[in-house]
């Protein structure tokens, strides 16, 4: 059984002054276990089934990052960034080690994610509100903000059922975005939309940075240059370099090239 002490999560961030830890790795270590199909899994329930193999995301795995800093997180497909995410905002735990996150974090994952299709635009603004965790006022206080970013005329007011899944992407940015987080964590959320939309999100992201909001960064591209002023590198699921964005590019170069 996994033990959920060692995924410590707070809400209060307002004793952290800037530069002081908002989420530390201690040693994280997470492995999965996987079955060749649903049906072994399901056998595995209730039976002591060996048909399994496990696979070890991340060893042994430990950083530091301040409250105001922008960090890219980077590596291969399957370096374990995905989970490092996932264990930052909760939805996994580690197998071994510990992590502490202060404050509210606000994830650009799966944007479409948890959307009620028969409710409207309007009426998903509140439903996912709630799921982060706001208040009624809090959500009121961001409404107006979330509709104008999203951009999405009278279809506000339509079921989500009707929009296209560019629209959705707009709602689910527009709304994550405009949570007042304590920690924004990006995992390649801006390579979707429109040239217009893309720089509006792009231009938010920079305004939250300049406001000393905790920037988590994931991607492929070298734009994230644009972004970050701290890198952490991961390979094989181990940390093998963390420093200056600029000294992470000069010393792999070929990072974002393919």
């Amino acid at each position: 059984m996994i033990d959920e002490r060692k995924h410590i999560m707070s809400d209060s961030v307002s004793e952290i002054k800037q530069g002081e830890p908002i989420i530390t790795f201690s040693h994280v270590t997470k492995i999965y276990t996987l079955y060749k199909n649903s049906r072994e899994q399901f056998v595995a329930l209730f039976h002591n089934s060996k048909k399994y193999t496990r696979h070890k995301a991340l060893e042994d795995v430990s950083f530091q990052i301040n409250k105001g800093e922008s960090v890219a997180i980077i590596g291969k497909n399957g370096a374990g960034k995905s989970t490092v995410l996932k264990m930052i905002t909760g939805v996994c735990y580690p197998t071994e080690g510990e992590i502490h996150v202060k404050g509210r974090v606000s994830a650009l994952l799966e944007l479409t994610a948890g959307f009620s299709a028969d409710m409207t635009g309007r009426e998903n603004i509140y439903f996912k509100g709630y799921v982060l965790g706001l208040r009624d006022e809090e959500i009121k206080q961001i409404e107006k903000n979330v509709i104008e970013f999203a951009d999405l005329g009278e279809y506000i007011d339509q079921p989500v059922r009707t929009y296209s899944s560019g629209m959705r992407v707009r709602l689910g940015f527009a709304i994550n975005i405009n949570t007042n987080p304590d920690i924004l964590v990006i995992d390649e959320a801006l390579s979707v939309g429109d040239a217009q939309f893309k720089k509006k999100c792009k231009d938010k992201i920079h305004e939250l940075i300049e406001k000393k909001i905790t920037v988590l960064y994931v991607s492929h591209n070298r734009d994230i240059q644009d972004f970050c002023e701290k890198c952490i590198y991961l390979q094989k699921g181990k940390v093998i370099y963390e420093g200056s964005m600029e000294d992470t590019l000069e010393k792999f170069p070929e990072f974002g090239k393919s």
